[in-house]
């Protein structure tokens, strides 16, 4: 599924733009609802896993939504459409991602978990390598028609749903007798200060790193050819890949804030970068760098978030995380794409970079131990 979502994604800005003619604010507002609905649909549907006792039929409908969406995108005729088609993956990545990895979890032994999650992990990665570099070969092949690019991308969409149908099954196991809802209002004063410093954070920060989308169409602003434009992602993921285990070993040697903060400053890097950049070669230096600020950050907050909940909170310590993130992707994405239209693209990633800033002075302001990041 990543590898058929990857292709889509990667040429979807351009598409918007050249093709069906939006403005880089609707770009910005699709691509932030679509992210911020994964990441709310992952608060509730474990949950939903857990209180039906089986991950399956979550699995399988976010599966088919992400398939039967992709034909939408081959079909669109208008902006709309695209959003309903991304909305649409979104809420089936959403919906499968929680039961998944709940189910990897239910199958394995707990002496390989980590290797099984290594495995799921590294097959993502593969997705995001290969689906932008599908796009390129396609687009080079047929001539730079997008829309038989897109139904191409189906077909990989459609054989996950497949391997779902055929191959996936629940363990035998005993139905819980009690499920409390991850996202209790009464619980939620419980997480306390420090977690809630943490989300403030996030929230930050999230609104530092909006839509990889503008990636994209900065460097088609610098002239890179449409059929080129996947090459953004192939070029942060490898970074992304090849920085996420080596950050993870070091983030268990020193302290969190230290590995958070060279994240930040990562990104302000990327982001003075791209502003300022009058050729290519100085935006994919902002692009490696931004791949290298989600090295080193993305699994941090994870990691922050189950250091500053209580244990028996986690789970709505990660639901409120989630929510807060995505509401803030969607307003980042859309803010970038704001003042992208009113005042340029280098204005776009300088108000990324000060938000960058505004994330380092919060996390640098937090002193107290019970706040601190560890």
């Amino acid at each position: 599924m990543d590898l058929s979502s990857e292709t889509v994604h990667a040429l979807l800005p351009l598409f918007l733009t050249a093709t069906l003619g939006a403005s880089v604010a609707l770009v910005g507002l699709i691509d932030g609802i679509a992210e911020s609905t994964a990441s709310i649909a992952k608060v509730f549907s474990g949950y939903l896993s857990d209180r039906l006792g089986r991950r399956r039929p979550l699995i399988l409908v976010g599966y088919a939504l992400a398939a039967l969406s992709k034909p939408l995108f081959a079909l669109a005729g208008s902006a709309q459409l695209v959003l309903g088609a991304r909305f649409a993956d979104r809420i089936g990545k959403g919906l499968r991602g929680a039961p998944r990895d709940a189910l990897i979890a239910d199958v394995t032994p707990a002496a390989i978990r980590g290797r099984a999650f290594g495995l799921r992990q590294s097959l993502d990665t593969v997705g995001a390598f290969v689906g932008p570099l599908l796009a390129i070969a396609l687009m080079l092949l047929l001539a730079d028609n997008v829309r038989a690019v897109f139904w191409l991308a189906s077909i990989p969409a459609a054989g996950a749903v497949l391997v779902v149908l055929l191959w996936v099954r629940d363990p035998p196991q005993a139905r819980p007798a009690e499920v409390r809802p991850p996202l209790a209002i009464a619980e939620l004063a419980r997480l306390g200060g420090a977690f809630w410093g943490v989300t403030g954070i996030g929230v930050v920060f999230t609104l530092a790193r909006f839509s990889e989308a503008f990636l994209i169409l900065r460097t088609h602003e610098l002239a890179l050819p449409i059929a080129l434009a996947p090459a953004v992602l192939v070029a942060m993921n490898l970074v992304y890949a090849l920085g996420a285990y080596p950050a993870g070993v070091v983030a268990d040697r020193l302290p969190s804030r230290h590995l958070l903060l060279a994240g930040i400053a990562c990104l302000i890097g990327a982001d003075l970068l791209l502003a300022f950049a009058g050729a290519l070669t100085t935006a994919f230096a902002g692009i490696l760098l931004w791949g290298l600020h989600m090295a080193l950050t993305q699994g941090l907050f994870a990691k922050l978030v189950a250091d500053h909940a209580p244990a028996d909170l986690r789970g709505s310590a990660y639901g409120a995380f989630n929510l807060a993130t995505g509401l803030a992707l969607l307003v980042a994405s859309l803010g970038a794409g704001l003042i992208w239209d009113r005042f340029g693209s280098g204005a776009t990633f300088l108000a990324g970079a000060a938000a960058a800033a505004l994330s380092a002075v919060l996390l640098i302001g937090l002193q107290k131990p019970n706040v601190t990041p560890p």
